[in-house]
């Protein structure tokens, strides 16, 4: 096994991961889910108001940022949670491990193929879904857009390195996929519940930086933060604008919270995988 790492190696590994999405449809077939939810949302995301048709790259955007929060990371987990234990299961993974492939090159490229794979999903399938209204955008609509799949696919890749340090720390797929789940219903829906607590508990007494940093150990509600003060117009739709301390709300500093996310979780993984 080789103790230096080369980029050959790891996009080696990449490639043949990608492949593998690419090979069974799983690529296509998440990118026609997120075409159809965005077409979907675009078109009839006013419905309720019985009205048909675009109406605004904001309200498009914020009701897909709502679906988003759910899907991506869903998905993200699925995709990488049996990645190391799956290959330990049927013994590929110690003949991966015989070549001369070092486990950082290993555990690089796997996570390098999967996520050219899901950011090639998002951003194929929010493209095609907007490709139908594109007529009624603007430059900056275009813009506005693109920085929202650009944030969900940070947001995917945060979740995605995660699933693999589940699938590095669990001892068979059984549990790493129980895992996934858990944590998908912890960060999606269980945080958010436990923050409102703490600030009811406090009879809003909770400091205003305080509550900001713990948005922070949550890469779905940086995302929101991200789509919440990507734009002025988004600002005055969410209440948060008013509660985040300005510091806490430029977009390249929840960046590079969301950078945190991805990197430490993999770091960790590389820490327990060698």
């Amino acid at each position: 096994m080789s103790n230096t790492f080369e980029w050959r190696q790891a996009a080696i590994v990449a490639a043949k991961e990608w492949r593998d999405r690419l090979r069974n449809r799983w690529l296509l077939a998440v990118a026609a889910i997120f075409a159809v939810f965005a077409l979907a949302i675009g078109y009839f995301g006013a419905a309720q108001q019985g009205q048909v048709g675009f109406h605004g790259i904001e309200p498009t955007i914020a009701s897909l940022a709502s679906l988003v929060i759910y899907l991506v990371p869903l998905i993200a987990l699925i995709l990488g949670y049996d990645t190391v234990v799956g290959e330990r299961e049927r013994g590929a993974l110690e003949l991966l491990l015989s070549m001369p492939v070092s486990r950082f090159e290993i555990l690089c490229g796997k996570y390098l193929g999967l996520a050219a794979a899901l950011a090639s999903a998002t951003a194929l399938g929010f493209g095609v879904g907007v490709l139908p209204l594109s007529a009624e955008l603007t430059v900056a609509d275009g813009w506005r857009y693109a920085y929202f799949v650009g944030s969900a696919i940070l947001m995917g890749w945060a979740f995605l390195s995660i699933a693999l340090c589940v699938s590095v720390l669990a001892s068979d797929r059984v549990r790493a996929s129980g895992a996934a789940l858990a944590l998908w219903f912890f960060f999606v829906l269980v945080f958010d519940l436990l923050l409102m607590g703490a600030l009811v508990a406090s009879n809003g007494g909770l400091d205003s930086g305080v509550f900001a940093a713990l948005l922070m150990l949550n890469p779905a509600d940086v995302f929101r933060l991200l789509n919440v003060f990507g734009s002025d117009q988004a600002q005055g739709m969410y209440g948060l604008a008013t509660v985040m301390p300005p510091g806490w709300t430029r977009p390249a500093a929840l960046c590079a919270v969301m950078a945190a996310w991805i990197a430490l979780p993999f770091t960790f993984a590389y820490w327990r995988f060698r």
